[in-house]
Protein backbone atom coordinates (compact mmCIF):
# COMPACT_ATOMS: atom_id res chain seq x y z
CA UNK A 1 0.00 0.00 0.00
CA UNK A 2 1.58 3.33 -0.98
CA UNK A 3 1.63 6.37 1.26
CA UNK A 4 -0.36 9.48 0.38
CA UNK A 5 2.14 11.70 2.20
CA UNK A 6 5.49 11.40 3.94
CA UNK A 7 4.01 12.56 7.25
CA UNK A 8 3.20 9.53 9.40
CA UNK A 9 1.46 9.30 12.78
CA UNK A 10 1.66 6.50 15.29
CA UNK A 11 -1.76 5.41 16.57
CA UNK A 12 -2.46 2.95 19.38
CA UNK A 13 -5.60 0.84 18.82
CA UNK A 14 -7.12 -1.23 21.61
CA UNK A 15 -10.58 -2.21 20.36
CA UNK A 16 -12.35 -3.05 17.14
CA UNK A 17 -9.47 -1.82 14.95
CA UNK A 18 -7.04 -4.52 16.13
CA UNK A 19 -6.18 -7.48 13.91
CA UNK A 20 -8.95 -10.08 14.01
CA UNK A 21 -11.54 -7.57 15.24
CA UNK A 22 -14.62 -6.24 13.38
CA UNK A 23 -13.22 -2.87 12.20
CA UNK A 24 -9.67 -3.93 11.32
CA UNK A 25 -10.67 -3.60 7.65
CA UNK A 26 -10.52 0.20 8.12
CA UNK A 27 -6.74 -0.14 8.47
CA UNK A 28 -6.31 -2.50 5.53
CA UNK A 29 -8.41 -0.79 2.85
CA UNK A 30 -6.08 1.07 0.52
CA UNK A 31 -8.72 3.71 -0.27
CA UNK A 32 -8.60 4.76 3.43
CA UNK A 33 -4.91 5.60 3.23
CA UNK A 34 -1.69 3.99 4.42
CA UNK A 35 -1.39 1.93 7.61
CA UNK A 36 1.44 -0.32 8.75
CA UNK A 37 1.49 -2.50 11.86
CA UNK A 38 4.43 -1.53 14.08
CA UNK A 39 4.14 -3.59 17.27
CA UNK A 40 1.95 -4.82 20.06
CA UNK A 41 2.06 -2.59 23.11
CA UNK A 42 0.61 -1.59 26.43
CA UNK A 43 -0.33 1.83 27.76
CA UNK A 44 2.12 3.16 30.36
CA UNK A 45 -0.85 4.77 32.12
CA UNK A 46 -3.71 2.72 33.56
CA UNK A 47 -7.19 3.38 32.17
CA UNK A 48 -10.63 1.82 32.51
CA UNK A 49 -11.48 -0.06 29.31
CA UNK A 50 -15.14 -1.12 29.33
CA UNK A 51 -17.69 -2.42 26.85
CA UNK A 52 -20.86 -0.36 26.76
CA UNK A 53 -24.12 0.52 25.03
CA UNK A 54 -26.41 -1.83 23.15
CA UNK A 55 -23.76 -1.93 20.42
CA UNK A 56 -21.08 -3.43 22.73
CA UNK A 57 -18.55 -0.72 21.90
CA UNK A 58 -15.19 -0.71 23.70
CA UNK A 59 -14.66 2.59 25.50
CA UNK A 60 -11.34 3.77 26.91
CA UNK A 61 -12.49 6.19 29.60
CA UNK A 62 -10.50 9.31 30.44
CA UNK A 63 -9.83 8.38 34.05
CA UNK A 64 -6.05 7.88 34.18
CA UNK A 65 -4.77 5.83 37.10
CA UNK A 66 -7.97 3.75 37.25
CA UNK A 67 -8.25 0.33 35.64
CA UNK A 68 -5.41 -1.49 33.91
CA UNK A 69 -2.55 -0.97 31.52
CA UNK A 70 -4.30 -1.57 28.20
CA UNK A 71 -3.01 -4.03 25.58
CA UNK A 72 -3.32 -3.10 21.94
CA UNK A 73 -1.49 -2.51 18.68
CA UNK A 74 0.58 0.36 17.31
CA UNK A 75 0.14 1.41 13.68
CA UNK A 76 1.89 3.99 11.58
CA UNK A 77 -0.67 5.84 9.45
CA UNK A 78 -0.59 8.65 6.92
CA UNK A 79 -2.70 11.81 7.08
CA UNK A 80 -5.48 10.31 4.95
CA UNK A 81 -5.82 7.22 7.17
CA UNK A 82 -5.65 9.37 10.32
CA UNK A 83 -8.49 11.52 8.96
CA UNK A 84 -10.52 8.38 8.21
CA UNK A 85 -9.91 7.07 11.74
CA UNK A 86 -11.21 10.42 13.02
CA UNK A 87 -14.38 9.80 10.97
CA UNK A 88 -14.79 6.28 12.39
CA UNK A 89 -14.28 7.52 15.96
CA UNK A 90 -16.46 10.61 15.36
CA UNK A 91 -13.61 12.78 16.62
CA UNK A 92 -13.96 15.21 18.35
CA UNK A 93 -17.71 14.86 19.07
CA UNK A 94 -17.74 11.28 20.43
CA UNK A 95 -14.14 10.23 21.05
CA UNK A 96 -11.29 12.59 21.70
CA UNK A 97 -7.64 11.76 21.17
CA UNK A 98 -4.39 12.49 22.92
CA UNK A 99 -0.75 11.50 22.86
CA UNK A 100 0.32 8.77 25.28
CA UNK A 101 3.40 6.64 25.93
CA UNK A 102 3.04 3.02 24.88
CA UNK A 103 5.57 0.31 25.75
CA UNK A 104 6.11 -2.39 23.14
CA UNK A 105 6.66 -6.05 23.95
CA UNK A 106 10.38 -5.42 23.31
CA UNK A 107 10.31 -2.69 26.02
CA UNK A 108 10.63 0.21 23.55
CA UNK A 109 8.74 3.37 24.53
CA UNK A 110 6.68 4.80 21.65
CA UNK A 111 4.66 8.03 21.63
CA UNK A 112 1.26 7.38 20.03
CA UNK A 113 -2.13 8.93 19.53
CA UNK A 114 -5.00 7.09 21.19
CA UNK A 115 -8.74 7.67 21.18
CA UNK A 116 -10.64 7.95 24.46
CA UNK A 117 -13.94 9.14 25.89
CA UNK A 118 -13.65 12.30 27.98
CA UNK A 119 -17.29 12.82 28.93
CA UNK A 120 -19.12 9.71 30.10
CA UNK A 121 -21.73 8.63 32.64
CA UNK A 122 -20.35 7.45 36.00
CA UNK A 123 -22.23 4.14 35.54
CA UNK A 124 -19.63 3.11 32.94
CA UNK A 125 -17.08 2.99 35.76
CA UNK A 126 -19.18 0.24 37.38
CA UNK A 127 -18.63 -2.10 34.42
CA UNK A 128 -15.83 -4.69 34.46
CA UNK A 129 -12.46 -3.23 33.49
CA UNK A 130 -10.67 -5.07 30.69
CA UNK A 131 -6.96 -5.25 29.95
CA UNK A 132 -7.71 -6.07 26.31
CA UNK A 133 -10.80 -6.02 24.11
CA UNK A 134 -11.91 -9.07 22.12
CA UNK A 135 -15.22 -9.34 20.29
CA UNK A 136 -17.22 -12.23 21.77
CA UNK A 137 -20.36 -14.22 21.07
CA UNK A 138 -21.76 -13.32 24.50
CA UNK A 139 -21.50 -9.60 23.77
CA UNK A 140 -21.07 -9.26 20.01
CA UNK A 141 -20.01 -5.94 18.58
CA UNK A 142 -22.81 -4.49 16.45
CA UNK A 143 -21.93 -2.87 13.13
CA UNK A 144 -25.03 -0.69 13.44
CA UNK A 145 -23.07 1.38 15.96
CA UNK A 146 -22.73 3.90 13.13
CA UNK A 147 -26.30 4.85 14.02
CA UNK A 148 -25.27 5.39 17.64
CA UNK A 149 -24.96 8.72 19.35
CA UNK A 150 -22.92 9.89 22.27
CA UNK A 151 -26.15 9.87 24.33
CA UNK A 152 -26.26 6.06 23.98
CA UNK A 153 -23.68 5.93 26.78
CA UNK A 154 -26.24 7.48 29.12
CA UNK A 155 -29.03 5.02 28.31
CA UNK A 156 -29.51 1.75 30.14
CA UNK A 157 -30.48 -0.08 26.96
CA UNK A 158 -28.71 -3.35 26.40
CA UNK A 159 -28.69 -5.25 23.17
CA UNK A 160 -30.86 -8.34 23.17
CA UNK A 161 -28.95 -11.50 23.94
CA UNK A 162 -27.99 -13.70 21.05
CA UNK A 163 -30.47 -16.59 20.68
CA UNK A 164 -29.14 -19.92 21.94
Amino acid sequence: MSKVSDKLFKVFVYGTLKRGEPNHHWLTRQENGFARFVAQGTTDEKYPLVVGTRYNIPFLLDKPGTGHNIHGEIYEVDEKMFANLDVLEDYPKYYDREIQKITTMSKESVTCWLYLIRSFPAKLLEKPYLTAYHNSEEHPYRESYLDSEKDDMYRDEEAPSKPK
